[in-house]
């Protein structure tokens, strides 16, 4: 084993996982954490990992032989080679000078990596005041019932021809929030369904894909999701209708939860909050 347990939980304020990203809290073990450093060896995914439903190779790895592990503190980088390549520092510790060490190491791996961008991941607890970030949410479907929603909303495939057309170029238009290379994975029929609601006979919002894996401990989860209504369609109750409806799907088909990231302050994250999911904690990334 490399990490000490007795020194990396309590310095764990989020459940966040380097290469993995947000887990279900009962998930963060030692374990978890080791499992990363094999993947580092065998560049392959891991069972659990959420990124190995597009396939291919995993991109991001731990620089396990650079690893920071102490009592008080924990630096785990990253490195992937997408674009024009990125390191991340995860810093895990109470101190706030631990950014300032991370920011450090992060700089001296992206220079000996010969990639550009050289970043900190700051995991932070719930409790913080004036976060910045992503909010990591909860959840639980065990808790209570996810109705089926009050509106329109089916996979796009179970829409007529006439409107499944619009959905290319919705999706091209929504392309910074995902949906084009959503649409390129649906084409190469590489993912479950898309939920999807209109305004006439054209689609002005989309949710999906809808998949539900097992989690490190064997836990159904509902898989996140790329989400996105056209700019002049929102105001109007669309997206949560949408996700409502992906929430209903997810429960539906057996999954015991889903963990869902938002921007603090944005749509998605008043969305979640007005529907009563639990904050976990934030993840902050600087660029150093």
């Amino acid at each position: 084993m490399f990490f000490r347990w007795d020194w990396l939980r309590p310095q764990l304020t989020a459940p966040i996982v380097p290469t993995l990203g947000p887990v279900h809290p009962d998930t963060l073990t030692l374990d978890i954490f080791e499992d990363t450093l094999r993947a580092a060896d065998t560049g392959d995914f891991l069972p659990y990992d959420k990124d190995q439903r597009w396939g291919g190779e995993k991109d991001e790895k731990v620089l396990r032989e650079v690893v920071v592990h102490q009592p008080e503190h924990t630096l785990v980088p990253t490195l992937t080679r997408r674009g024009r390549g990125t390191v991340k520092v995860f810093a895990f510790g109470l101190r706030d000078s631990v950014a300032k060490e991370a920011a450090e190491l992060a700089t001296e791996l992206a220079a000996r990596h010969d990639v550009a961008g050289a970043r900190v991941v700051r995991p932070l607890g719930p409790e913080i005041e004036n976060p910045r970030g992503t909010r990591i949410q909860l959840n639980d479907f065990s808790a209570s019932p996810c109705p089926a929603p009050d509106g329109p909303v089916r996979p796009v495939t179970a829409w007529p021809a006439t409107v499944q057309s619009t959905f290319a170029p919705f999706a091209e238009s929504m392309a910074a929030d995902g949906l084009a290379f959503l649409h390129t994975q649906m084409q190469a029929g590489r993912c479950g369904p898309v939920l999807a609601t209109t305004i006439g006979d054209r689609i002005v919002g989309a949710i999906g894909p809808m998949e539900v894996r097992a989690d490190a401990i064997g836990r159904p989860q509902l898989m996140p999701q790329y989400f996105a209504v056209l700019p002049e369609a929102r105001g109007k109750g669309i997206g949560r209708i949408l996700w409502r409806a992906a929430m209903h799907w997810g429960q539906s088909h057996g999954a015991a939860y889903q963990l869902l990231q938002t921007e603090v302050g944005g749509p998605s994250d008043r969305l979640c909050r007005s529907e009563g999911l639990a904050s976990l904690g934030f993840s902050r990334m600087t660029h150093v």
